[in-house]
């Protein structure tokens, strides 16, 4: 896959000049790289060339430019209709797809790669396109292959801090969907907790100012959830499903009583009340992730 000098940096092709991908082809030519651009709407490519990039007219010329081949559109099937003209000009090279993919649609595709001898390594951003270019803030969880991962490391940490996670194609994108699954739900109580002390005339700025270091303090609970989770064992003699029962009947009294929906805080309570009712009232409130892996269980 490396046929470029030793030394140099590697050519880049980069097929997708959304507002994600422009953010990706300029921190590409920020940090040296040989960029090569395409996109349908040729337009959006003119900054990119003002800066130094190479625009050519079709996905061919793209994927013959560039060593390692980067795609970022809106889905697969956008991804598809680009790459499945041009395979024959992919083979042997390496093919990056920062798209929003399923796991197995991620599955499916680094095996459509591999059977046309298409090194496939599949990407999960982590950032807003704003933030590309900042490893403290920009990060992007990669899966599949692990040549392409780290001839190419140095050029993918230019995007943000990079994180392999083996060559499974799906886990990267099964853990970004769990990364925003975890972020909704915070955002969701933040939301709750705003509308909440509202009713009192406190403003979402003032509440922010308290809940934000509250729920940092809150993370560092998290490696001691994990250790429940991953014994299968919930036997505590503290943060007992009971407690964190009076917990969340107090939040949903106090919120019914000032005249707010307890949409956010009802299901949570649904789930410990479930538990509680098949005996598991003394254990862990890490023992919730039951009621969510057997939702009928």
């Amino acid at each position: 896959m490396n046929d470029h000098a030793p030394g140099a940096a590697a050519p880049i092709t980069v097929v997708g000049l959304g507002s994600m991908g422009q953010a990706v082809a300029a921190a590409f030519l920020d940090g040296g790289h040989p960029t090569t651009v395409w996109n349908r709407t040729a337009a959006k490519a003119d900054a990119l060339a003002a800066r130094g990039a190479v625009l050519v007219h079709s996905p061919a010329e793209a994927v013959r430019a560039g060593g390692l081949v980067v795609v970022c559109v809106l889905d697969r099937k956008a991804a598809r209709d680009i790459l499945e003209p041009v395979e024959e000009q992919l083979a042997g090279r390496g093919l990056l797809m920062l798209t929003s993919l399923s796991p197995e649609e991620a599955r499916e595709t680094a095996r459509w790669a591999t059977e046309r001898n298409i090194a496939f390594l599949g990407g999960a951003v982590m950032a807003t396109p704003d933030l590309i270019g900042n490893r403290e803030e920009a990060s992007v969880l990669y899966a599949g292959s692990r040549e392409v991962f780290q001839e190419h490391r140095s050029a993918l940490e230019l995007l943000g801090s990079a994180t392999y996670l083996g060559e499974s194609a799906a886990r990267a994108s099964l853990l970004e969907t769990a990364l925003l699954a975890s972020m909704y739900s915070m955002f969701a109580g933040f939301y709750h907790g705003a509308a909440l002390v509202g009713t009192e005339g406190v403003t979402a700025e003032e509440f922010t100012a308290l809940a934000v270091p509250w729920l940092k303090a809150m993370t560092t609970f998290l490696p001691g959830q994990a250790e429940f989770i991953d014994r299968g064992d919930y036997t505590t003699d503290e943060q007992s499903l009971e407690f964190n029962k009076g917990g969340l009947d107090h939040i949903i009294h106090i919120s019914r009583s000032r005249g707010i929906g307890n949409d956010v805080m009802r299901p949570i309570a649904e789930l410990i009340d479930r538990q509680i009712a098949k005996g598991h009232g003394a254990d862990s409130v890490a023992r919730l992730i039951e009621g969510i892996k057997h939702p009928e269980g």
